[in-house]
């Protein structure tokens, strides 16, 4: 489908939560062709006719976001998926062409909870049932080509794990009787159902960049190395850097400064011990005296993944 290009929209953007709304919309996913129906959740909206309108829509909310910042106020989004899927909401609630019918939506059986529908959607292609993922995957080591070898920060995580509930449980539980039943209550048209998952990827930094089979060519460049190898960062003497908390896991960063080689060695030499991955962003002179992010490196425990 047709959509603006995601690093031009964000050179006009400057707030947070914009920047969020833009990358959720615009970036690519993790896989090309993931072994499940994918579907980008705009392919049948009028802003896929007139991109154009698109980047309107989000340059005035960088002037005025108040109403996309009352919207992610009034749910949960603690957990950066929750964030995610709130954004999503929020966009194809104002999406033209678009009816999102509703968003998680329970499937029981006798009490018990089989799982949440993420979306379920009417636009000019027909009614979608939509499972929403964002992650970020690590590649463990030189045979990252396989989905198993990719996996979350917290060691909890993996690609293939991922990719297996969403194909045998979150998509065919649209079929089941109970999610049928409930559907009643908004449609009895024909539903179809599909996958989008975004996120990042994160190549070894000591090893030849090697992603999973099937990734998509447009991620960008990510790295992940061990808290023994930090002196990595801090040589880059050229290089500017900046943590990223949790929250600042989407958009690419922006800054009016940054730390230096030697100031992120000294951040990270701060740690005695390094219980939990730290993600830094590398960043770049932008315009205006501005720092733009141009790639990301997770610092990890020396014993990673063993610690998750």
């Amino acid at each position: 489908m047709s959509l603006p290009d995601l690093d031009e929209t964000l050179a006009r953007l400057q707030r947070r939560s914009v920047r969020d709304l833009a990358w959720t919309l615009l970036s690519p996913p993790l896989l090309g062709e993931p072994p499940c129906r994918q579907r980008h959740p705009l392919t049948g909206s009028g802003w896929h006719d007139r991109p154009e309108r698109l980047v309107d829509w989000l340059v005035r909310h960088d002037d005025a976001p108040e109403a996309l910042e009352t919207w992610l106020a009034r749910g949960s989004t603690r957990r950066l998926g929750l964030y995610y899927e709130r954004l999503w909401q929020y966009a194809l609630t104002h999406a033209p062409g678009v009816q999102l019918l509703a968003a998680n939506v329970p499937v029981r059986r006798q009490g018990h909870t089989l799982g949440e529908l993420d979306l379920l959607l009417r636009d000019a292609d027909g009614l979608h049932h939509l499972e929403l993922a964002v992650k970020l995957y690590l590649g463990l080591d030189a045979d990252s080509g396989r989905f198993d070898r990719w996996i979350g920060p917290g060691g909890h995580d993996r690609l293939d794990l991922k990719l297996d509930r969403l194909q045998h449980h979150q998509l065919p539980l649209c079929a089941t009787d109970e999610a049928r039943a409930t559907l009643r209550e908004f449609t009895r048209e024909r539903v179809e159902s599909s996958i989008w998952l975004a996120g990042y990827l994160f190549d070894d930094a000591t090893r030849p960049p090697q992603r999973p089979f099937g990734a998509h060519p447009a991620l960008p460049p990510a790295s992940w190395l061990r808290y023994g190898e930090r002196q990595r960062l801090g040589g880059e003497v050229d290089a500017r850097w900046q943590w990223l908390p949790r929250a600042c896991w989407l958009a690419p960063a922006t800054a009016t400064d940054g730390w230096d080689g030697p100031a992120v060695q000294r951040w990270l030499d701060s740690f005695c011990e390094l219980r939990q991955p730290q993600l830094l962003a590398r960043l770049r002179p932008g315009p205006g005296g501005q720092w733009l992010e141009c790639g990301r490196v997770f610092v990890v425990p020396d014993d990673w993944p063993a610690q998750g």
